[in-house]
């Protein structure tokens, strides 16, 4: 059975990679607009499963994985950064406060799917303006929403982390993947590597 990642995050790639199963990363195209009054959690679902369905045509019989994460703080979405002083901003206000990443996973065959939102709780501590340039002179976590890699350094800037799955935080919930995985009778335990 082929495996067809739907993204070019090198994050997701490196994710899928423990699972020790081959596969192929393939680039989606799809507008990542929100949609008018969508909520984040929503909008994590719907790109993971547009994600899966823009590739799944190209590669019939594949089983193809869509993900989407989208942090939150009070509801509102957090976007990457892009460079040092949108990310020193974004640190600055989340300072003390608890972030939402919706680690949002879609596995198709082309003709069902499974679907699942891996929520992650970070409450990041109080961050001095210097502990803030320190990390980002160090990580630049320019494309990373919440501006904080958690894989990384970014660790040292939390207070807690709260989620059914380690690894959603970085993009790709493996626990919820190997599950769906299985519903589609491949198991990363016992398929031959």
């Amino acid at each position: 059975m082929r495996l067809i990642l739907a993204s070019s995050s090198r994050y997701r790639q490196e994710m899928l990679e423990r699972l020790g199963l081959p596969f192929t990363a393939v680039s989606p195209d799809i507008d990542e607009t929100p949609l008018p009054g969508e909520s984040p959690a929503a909008l994590a679902l719907r790109l993971s499963l547009a994600k899966a369905q823009a590739v799944a045509p190209a590669y019939p019989g594949a089983l193809v994985i869509g993900s989407d994460q989208v942090a939150t703080m009070d509801g509102s979405p957090i976007g990457k950064p892009g460079n040092f002083e949108r990310a020193a901003a974004q640190l600055e206000q989340l300072s003390g406060l608890t972030v939402e990443f919706h680690s949002a996973l879609c596995v198709s065959d082309g003709r069902r799917h499974e679907i699942d939102d891996v929520v992650t709780r970070c409450r990041f501590r109080s961050l001095t303006r210097a502990e803030i340039t320190s990390y980002l002179r160090r990580e630049q976590p320019y494309d990373t929403a919440g501006s904080a890699k958690a894989e990384g350094l970014g660790i040292a800037l939390m207070e807690s982390m709260q989620s059914d799955d380690p690894t959603a935080i970085i993009g790709l919930p493996l626990i919820a993947l190997s599950r769906m995985l299985r519903a589609f009778g491949l198991n990363p335990l016992t398929h031959p590597h």
